[in-house]
């Protein structure tokens, strides 16, 4: 019996403490209007880095550090990947980023959706949104967004871990305006 009791306490204390983390991270992120980052991005162990810049709602501005002048940008309603010798668009609706761009949509998500502990240093949250799969992880101690995992529009696995996180600085005024073709 007093086996069954203190397992019973145990995990009551683990779901509070889990819960607090969640109220925590919904407060830091109700305080986000924007990020700045860098990125390590894995597709099919292909790695990439780079420098990117969140502003809520759905805008997204990122530098890759590669040879070929890679950018991706959103403006809030289509997403354009450009290089020195390509040029894609894609309407934001067709991506998973139409979901991790939209700070609401998450704050409304990550309300309902329970928690999951990860080496007692992350929390993970993961949902499945028109069709994507999306996994996205925080920092059990900073309350900060730290990276997502989703299929991308190809049906490869794409894992992109974010550091150096600096919130809400005061950014350029036409950053999200989507590069003109080659």
């Amino acid at each position: 019996m007093k086996k069954i009791l203190f397992f019973i306490l145990i995990l009551s204390f683990n779901t509070n403490a889990l819960a607090s983390v969640k109220q925590n991270i919904i407060n830091n992120l109700n305080n986000i209007e924007n990020l700045n980052f860098k990125f390590e991005q894995n597709i099919n162990d292909k790695i990439e880095t780079g420098y990117c810049i969140i502003e809520y709602p759905k805008k997204i501005f990122c530098e890759y550090d590669s040879l070929n002048k890679k950018l991706l940008v959103s403006n809030g309603r289509s997403i354009v990947i450009k290089t020195k010798s390509s040029y894609y668009l894609y309407p934001i609706k067709r991506t998973p980023l139409n979901s991790i761009l939209d700070k609401e949509f998450l704050l409304k998500k990550i309300e309902k959706l329970e928690p999951r502990s990860i080496d007692n240093k992350f929390i993970n949250f993961n949902f499945l949104e028109n069709e994507n799969e999306i996994n996205l992880f925080f920092d059990k101690k900073s309350f900060n967004l730290i990276g997502w995992q989703t299929i991308d529009i190809y049906q490869n696995l794409s894992i992109t871990y974010l550091s150096s996180i600096t919130k809400n600085l005061k950014l350029k005024k036409n950053l999200f305006k989507l590069p003109d073709r080659n």
